[in-house]
């Protein structure tokens, strides 16, 4: 062979050799990392792009969606709730599912080279009650979760890619019972995805290592260790012997917070404003830097701006209205000193309201300085958390108090009726996340056998779940203390 033909040998390889590189970068591209937008239903209106509409989760946390359909079929076992193993896959969790949906509320669908499923603000931001048993579930955004045992879904994921069975042969397997991936995506996702999808999730297991401990009690239904999270995930601060659960709080009418007028957010007062903690709550959510740092900040600036003009529910059910009266007087004279007026929304010194202090030890200055920082190297900007010492618990607005129960900062208290009994009297041991409506003490049922099936078991003598404190009413006649829940009832 002459050297010109050798040369356009040469040359015609390294044609083919180009040109397989280029289809392969593009295949790669397209399959693994190329962004496509969510469908339009997704933000046909506000509510449902609350619920289902990406925050860009998905690229760092996101979970491929075919593993995560296929997950309570081959794990079915792992999905548990005060011990007992609980049928209905991911429904078994509480999640808000709406008829219809594919996803339930608070998770967002999008893909990003293939499909990934994510959290978004919904899911810890979305409540639902039902009038009765047999009643239809109806669904509040802005609302406390207070059916979600997210600390379930994360020891589930954890624990599912610890066992041995999350590997591609067996994953696969069900997934080609459920969908007929084309060759492509079947090579990424035996050799690429799971496997990588297996990794991370057990790099997650040591910062999770506090929600295993035997000592710990289990979050329960409804309720999250937001600032343990926080250090543990943002700013990677060795564990601790703190343990702070509380009550997921409701985000409607955010305007309500001013700033200038001392008012703070979350329930120590360690933020400064609502824009701060959406910010804030979506980092965690997305468990990385933005991908996309315009993108997410103009997602934290539509969440702030819809979540301020949020309106509180009304409350649903017959309201006596002779009755409502006469509590408002008694509001006006017992209570109103507190929740209406300048000190609402500020900090109150735990030595006056005396609730259990477990929130409170779990965060502290030094470690508000380092997210402070972390999120500063993000280059992203707010106002942040609260660089000072925290004195106390944030007297809370009422708007919509008739959906925030359980009661108190850590959800010790099942109802307002309850509340307004004297500690000692109140249950000691109930059951949370059970959704039918109590609509004579105000809150949701807590002790009747269907909600024991449903909920998580709270046991008020466990570390950081006391219902002590807040003794004030306690020593209103009962007719007052009916009078006063009727007029809760309307604000």
């Amino acid at each position: 062979m002459s050297m010109r033909s050798c040369r356009t040998w040469f040359r015609a390889i390294g044609v083919v050799i180009i040109v397989a590189v280029v289809i392969g970068g593009w295949i790669a591209w397209d399959r693994g990392f190329r962004e496509h937008p969510q469908p339009d239903w997704v933000s046909a209106d506000f509510e449902t792009r609350f619920k289902y509409g990406s925050i860009g989760a998905e690229h760092d946390a996101g979970i491929p969606y075919w593993i995560f359909y296929v997950l309570p079929r081959v794990f079915p076992e792992k999905l548990t709730q005060d011990g007992k193993v609980l049928p209905g896959g991911y429904a078994s969790l509480g999640v808000p599912w709406e008829e219809g949906q594919e996803l339930p509320a608070g998770f967002s669908k999008k893909t990003i080279g293939f499909p990934r499923v994510a959290n978004n603000c919904a899911v810890c931001h979305t409540t639902s009650y039902r009038e009765s048993p047999d009643s239809t579930p109806v669904f509040v955004v802005g609302g406390p979760a207070h059916t979600t045992n997210v600390e379930g879904f994360f020891r589930y994921l954890i624990d599912c890619a610890k066992d041995p069975r999350f590997n591609a042969d067996i994953l696969m397997a069900e997934i080609n019972r459920v969908t007929d991936l084309d060759i492509i995506d079947q090579v990424l996702y035996r050799f690429f995805v799971i496997p990588i999808t297996r990794k991370r999730l057990l790099e997650r297991e040591q910062q999770f290592a506090w929600i295993y401990r035997p000592d710990f009690p289990d979050w329960g239904r409804g309720r999250d260790d937001a600032m343990n999270l926080t250090k543990y995930f943002m700013i990677g601060a060795p564990m601790d012997d703190t343990f702070g659960p509380t009550d997921m709080p409701s985000v409607w009418n955010l305007k309500k917070y001013v700033w200038e007028n001392g008012q703070r957010m979350n329930y120590a007062g360690d933020s400064s404003d609502a824009y701060s903690v959406i910010m804030d709550s979506a980092l965690g959510l997305l468990g990385a830097a933005p991908a996309n740092k315009a993108d997410f900040v103009a997602q934290v600036q539509w969440l702030h701006s819809y979540l301020s003009e949020l309106p509180p529910p009304k409350y649903p059910f017959a309201i006596d209205a002779d009755k409502a009266a006469a509590g408002k007087a008694v509001f006006d004279a017992h209570c109103a000193g507190c929740h209406a007026s300048e000190l609402t929304g500020r900090p109150l010194p735990l030595a006056e309201v005396g609730t259990d202090r477990g929130r409170l030890d779990s965060w502290n200055r030094d470690a508000a300085i380092k997210a402070n920082q972390v999120v500063k190297e993000m280059g992203l900007e707010r106002r942040g958390l609260v660089e000072e010492d925290l004195i106390g618990y944030v007297t809370p607005f009422l708007d919509g108090i008739w959906l925030k129960a359980p009661y108190l900062h850590n959800g010790s208290v099942p109802t307002l009726r309850d509340l307004l009994e004297p500690a000692a009297q109140r249950p000691t041991v109930f059951w949370r996340g059970y959704d039918v409506y109590d609509q004579t003490k105000v809150g949701f049922v807590t002790d009747t056998p269907a909600a024991q099936r449903v909920g998580t078991r709270l046991d008020t003598r466990r570390k950081a779940g006391s219902s002590q404190g807040h003794e004030f009413g306690t020593g209103l006649s009962a007719a007052d203390k009916d009078a006063l829940v009727e007029y809760l009832k309307t604000l």
